[in-house]
């Protein structure tokens, strides 16, 4: 096909997707009041708004760190500033690494100017999530991830993972990603999987969440890992369950996940916590060793899954 006639076909294939965009952006500007004269009825511009947030957030910045920050053009930042400094809410010192700098630094009228303006901003933004219920809440945030990371640039090794309960569907995600990921991975084979579905539908049976809990591992709105902690005894915790797919890995999940079930097991009033690996599972040793948990026994040689391995428990005084 010519290159004219390619392009052609592709300009028409992305005519819809500019239009879909084009419409959020005018939904979500409207939304948020970015069409009036001033910010969340405010005396401030929107530009103003932001750059006097990114003055509350750090004790001191110049022109220069702040243009790039917010992608603002130099000029039209240095006239912002001077009518900050006219009005008293920015102060300028020399920096002390280069006299030609100057550090920029809010004055307590500029912090009382926009306090009220941030108190606004959390109550609008309260106010539209606060409407929806507890999972559409998380689909927006979760959707609201995946824009800034694949259209922002946000950088692929510092992912935005939230830890919460699990959705309806999800329990049957843990039984099938273990099923796939420990097939794929070690090579054991469907009684594994038959083992996990085991556990999640004994959990699901005699959950008391006072005392249980089961946490998945979210990156915009997705479930990539899954832990649970169970009751062993009245002063015995139960680990199960730690999983991280291969696509969240290395970002801490792991760990993560295993110290939100630290803290809930202390909470619940348990202890000592134990679980049970096996010898391949050298990342998930890794992570159980650095949280403090100590190998107890003598290792067993095991055969089951289809593969021999050697088992061990592992226990965490708290």
């Amino acid at each position: 096909m010519p290159a004219a006639a390619t392009h052609a076909s592709a300009a028409r294939a992305l005519a819809p997707r500019i239009a879909a965009v084009r419409r959020f952006s005018r939904f979500y500007t409207r939304r948020l009041g970015l069409l009036e004269d001033g910010f969340l009825d405010s005396p401030f511009s929107l530009a103003e708004a932001r750059v006097l947030y990114e003055l509350t957030q750090r004790d001191a910045m110049t022109a220069t760190m702040l243009a790039d920050a917010l992608g603002l053009d130099p000029g039209y930042l240095s006239r912002m500033l001077h009518g900050f400094r006219r009005r008293r809410l920015v102060t300028r010192t020399p920096a002390p690494q280069d006299r030609r700098q100057s550090l920029l630094t809010l004055t307590p009228n500029g912090r009382k100017a926009f306090a009220p303006l941030e108190r606004r901003s959390q109550d609008g933004v309260a106010a539209m999530l606060g409407a929806l219920p507890a999972a559409d809440q998380e689909r927006v945030v979760g959707a609201m991830g995946a824009i800034e990371r694949l259209v922002g640039g946000r950088s692929a090794e510092q992912p935005a993972c939230v830890l919460r309960p699990p959705r309806a569907g999800e329990m049957g995600w843990v039984v099938a990603r273990h099923g796939s990921l420990y097939a794929q991975e070690h090579g054991w084979g469907v009684g594994f999987e038959g083992l996990v579905a085991e556990i999640v539908a004994n959990y699901v049976k005699t959950c008391d969440p006072d005392r249980a809990r089961c946490w998945i591992a979210d990156i915009d709105g997705e479930p990539v890992g899954s832990v649970f902690i169970e009751k062993g005894s009245d002063e015995v915790a139960k680990l199960r369950l730690l999983l991280v797919d291969p696509k969240a890995r290395g970002h801490g999940i792991g760990t993560r996940l295993v110290e939100e079930c630290i803290r809930f097991a202390r909470a619940a009033g348990y202890r000592k916590i134990s679980l049970w690996t096996r010898s391949v599972l050298t990342d998930a040793r890794r992570i159980y060793r650095r949280a403090g948990f100590r190998r107890v026994g003598r290792t067993k040689p095991h055969a089951e899954f289809g593969m021999k391995f050697f088992e061990e428990t592992w226990e965490l005084k708290l």
